[in-house]
């Protein structure tokens, strides 16, 4: 079953972004997840206070092309990442149609890259995810997609995308996972998670990506 604590958070975390876009005119993106305080000091000796924001870990997954990724791939770049799985015959091929249309926008910005995982630990193997790439229609050193042992994958996806992925033999296709887009900054902070089964959400997401390049320059 979806735990109930993670679908919260996601709510909580899309009526904190409403919010902060009611209320906030200085056109910087809202940073999410844990953070915590941290004194140091300056060169004169000075404390001072720093807020520490949680931030993606660095990981070690297959790509499409059977070579290891890790975070260094996305050194100075905003992503989005999403979790999917080949096979997925409901959410998935909707959340993959909208988010290409960012890609397609997207494409020839160095700046912002898109890396998806695939939650299939069984059968998406890398030559599947190629062969599922080259169906999207994407370039594939811009587009990741990557696979890796289930509970590096899971935990990843639940503990730092703040996602729900898990097998369910009651789902249609034997997984179940939530379609969010995460928006990733290049210090690897989450900045937003839209819906990728939603065109509103994704014009939100396309919007929102636009205010994080300004402000990242």
């Amino acid at each position: 079953m979806i735990k109930i604590k993670n679908i919260v958070a996601i709510v909580a975390l899309i009526s904190l972004s409403i919010c902060f876009y009611a209320c906030n005119n200085d056109k910087k993106l809202p940073i999410y997840g844990q953070r915590e305080a941290q004194i140091t000091k300056d060169a004169d000796g000075n404390e001072k206070v720093d807020t520490i924001y949680q931030t993606i870990p660095n990981f070690k997954f297959l790509n499409q092309d059977s070579t290891y990724l890790t975070q260094d791939a996305f050194k100075e770049k905003i992503y989005i990442a999403d979790f999917f799985f080949t096979s997925c015959t409901t959410i998935c091929p909707i959340m993959h149609r909208n988010l290409k249309t960012v890609y397609d926008e997207y494409k020839n910005n160095p700046d912002v890259m898109f890396l998806s995982h695939t939650i299939d630990f069984k059968y998406d193997k890398p030559s599947v995810l190629k062969n599922y790439a080259q169906k999207l229609g994407v370039d594939t050193k811009k587009w990741q997609f990557v696979y890796g042992p289930k509970e590096e994958v899971y935990s990843l996806a639940e503990k730092s995308y703040l996602t729900v992925v898990g097998e369910d033999k009651t789902a249609p296709d034997g997984y179940m996972h939530q379609g969010w887009l995460v928006l990733i900054d290049k210090e690897k902070r989450m900045r937003g998670a839209y819906d990728g089964t939603k065109e509103e959400q994704v014009a939100k997401l396309k919007e929102d990506l636009k205010t994080l390049i300004a402000e990242e320059k």
